[in-house]
């Protein structure tokens, strides 16, 4: 099963930090690890089966009351993990051709 995890900086007012954290708790799209109540950021991260998923997610969070705006920092995605652990990569290397090898 492939699962994508993300996170993001969501801008508020630093006078509505309170009550966006709030709505981004309730809202059920993220899970909230910190904040800069100076700088008006909230760092959170949300979870998707694709990144169409996750798109859906970041375009709601952007339409919570209190909330300016949502940049993407960081993007992961387990079925790549998965696969390079695994040996079943999506585009299988073979062996090292002869005149790549040191003679």
């Amino acid at each position: 099963m492939n699962m994508n995890v993300s996170s993001l900086v969501v801008k508020v007012l630093p006078e509505n930090m309170e009550l966006a954290l709030a709505a981004l708790k309730d809202s059920g799209l993220c899970d909230v690890h910190a904040q800069d109540a100076e700088k008006g950021a909230i760092i959170v991260t949300i979870e998707g089966k694709d990144v169409g998923e996750e798109m859906d997610k970041m375009r709601a969070i952007e339409k919570l009351p209190h909330v300016l705006g949502a940049a993407l920092v960081y993007s992961a995605s387990e079925t790549g993990a998965d696969a390079a652990t695994s040996g079943k990569m999506a585009h299988p290397i073979g062996p090292v051709p002869d005149v790549l090898k040191d003679s």
